[in-house]
Order: structure tokens, then C-alpha cells, then sequence
């Protein structure tokens, strides 16, 4: 079982930095890749990137692609979600999730049901 615990997100101004972690525990990381999901409000939840874990390859959306840079530390069990230049619309819940796969799936990293076990999430806020 995997049992995947984030960092406490907390409140940034727009344009600010957070780094969040996402740390497990129970088994070790190198057969999973993870992503990172987010909730905004009144919004479904989506998956914004991945990190593979066979050759630590990572996928971002759009939205996110060149502010969120995503690594790992397989030793420490962790996986860092760096957001830099944050903005108004990156507000939400924020998850660190695993796939039985140590690839991320390419095509489909975005969606919810491609990922297995989930941490409870850490709420993010960007406001003046």
C-alpha cells in the first residue's frame, strides 16, 4: 500500500514562489511515477504533471509548462513540485499521486483516473 502525504501549501502572492513536497511512505518510489493534481475552485480536478520514474522524464500541462518544474529524490521518497510566478488561477487544492507504472502516461498524465493512490491534498492560495 501507498500512503503519499503532501506539504502544506499556504497562501502566495501573485507572481510568488511555493515549493510544495510530496513525501511516501511503506514502499519505495522507484515503481511509480507521480503527478501532481490540482483542484481549482468550482473546477474538476486535473492533473497539471508527472514524473516518470524509469528515466525521470516530465510532462506538464499548458497552463503550467515553464513556471512548475517537477523533480524527485528516490532516496528521501519525495517529489518536489517547484510553482514559480504564480498566478490568480493556480489557487486550489493541490495532490501528489501515484501510478502503477514507472512512466507516466504521456497522453493522459492529465487525467484523475490514471493514478492509483493519492495524498489528502494541501490548499494553495494566490492573493493580494
Amino acid at each position: 500500500q501507498v500512503h503519499l502525504a503532501e506539504s502544506e501549501g499556504g497562501l502566495v502572492q501573485p507572481g510568488g514562489s511555493l515549493r510544495l513536497f510530496c513525501t511516501a511512505s511503506g514502499v519505495t518510489l522507484d515503481y511509480y511515477a507521480i503527478g501532481w493534481l490540482r483542484q481549482a475552485p468550482g473546477r474538476e480536478r486535473e492533473g497539471i504533471s508527472c514524473i516518470s520514474s524509469s528515466d525521470g522524464r516530465t510532462y506538464y500541462v499548458d497552463s503550467v509548462k515553464g513556471r512548475f518544474t517537477i523533480s524527485r529524490d528516490k532516496a528521501k521518497k519525495e517529489v518536489y513540485p517547484e510553482m514559480n510566478s504564480l498566478q490568480l488561477d493556480d489557487t486550489g487544492i493541490y495532490y501528489c499521486a501515484a501510478t502503477i507504472d514507472t512512466d507516466c502516461p504521456p497522453s493522459t498524465f492529465h487525467r484523475e483516473d490514471e493514478y492509483d493512490y493519492w495524498g489528502q491534498g494541501t490548499q494553495v492560495t494566490v492573493s493580494s
